[in-house]
């Protein structure tokens, strides 16, 4: 294992819950390449977003702390998550994915525009492997693993609730098997390889595939919002969670 998941405080294992978590990946600087990235990003901005201050640090989950349905994203986007500080905010892949959910019943709202927008989600939380923003979207696997512990913890810290996980995408996927099974889930092997709309029942936990909400996916038709809104009901249903038809 990598040095993820430190801060300089020692590591993720003692004591508190999910928001002290939270607090303890923002400060995590353990990826030199993806603190170079972030911090280069947030000093020359994009110019639509010039007055603007950006985060510019790692990107907690967000969502309730008992959350019965866990939605796995890839990495914050540059303008997006990395400018406001909230997981999927401010950026086209966000708008997507709250519009999906605010249709089927999980989100306050429809868009997602700023930390204090008033947003809230219902039973659901939303994470990514990777909480850094990384150089053209891709983060290498040595980053991936190095972040996982933080994802390990989350889902520890999750498991008394958790019943339902949604990974969106191909990298998701591959990060978020074997952060289950160091939670303590039991994933069949060979691992299960992903699919949109892929149904795997773990001990205690569904767990489902879904095409990542990019640009590169929705803008071609590869997923469409009604193919969104039917793994996001799908879950939620399966979390025990009410829902929209």
């Amino acid at each position: 294992m990598g040095s993820g998941g430190r801060d300089g405080d020692g590591d993720i294992g003692g004591g508190a819950g999910l928001a002290a978590l939270d607090g303890r990946i923002a400060g995590c600087r353990a990826c030199p390449r993806l603190v170079e990235w972030r911090e280069e990003v947030a000093r020359t901005k994009r110019a639509a977003f010039a007055g603007e201050e950006y985060w510019g640090r790692p990107v907690p989950g967000f969502g309730p702390a008992d959350a019965s349905l866990l939605i796995v994203g890839l990495a914050p986007a540059a303008h997006g998550a990395n400018r406001t500080g909230r997981m999927f905010t401010g950026d086209r892949s966000g708008d997507v994915l709250y519009a999906a959910l605010h249709d089927v019943g999980l989100a306050s709202r429809g868009t997602a525009v700023a930390r204090d927008d008033g947003l809230e989600l219902y039973g659901v939380r939303i994470t990514s492997p990777v909480h850094c923003a990384p150089p053209a979207n891709k983060p290498t696997p040595g980053e991936r693993d190095t972040c996982r512990p933080w994802l390990v913890r989350e889902l520890e810290l999750l498991r008394p609730s958790l019943r339902a996980v949604v990974v969106l995408g191909a990298f998701g996927w591959q990060a978020a098997l074997p952060a289950l099974a160091e939670a303590g889930w039991d994933v069949p092997r060979p691992r299960p390889v992903f699919g949109h709309g892929t149904h795997v029942p773990l001990d205690g936990l569904d767990l489902f595939g879904c095409f990542h909400v990019s640009q590169r996916n929705t803008f071609t038709g590869r997923l469409t919002p009604a193919m969104l809104r039917e793994v996001l009901r799908t879950a939620a249903r399966t979390a025990g969670l009410g829902v929209t038809s």
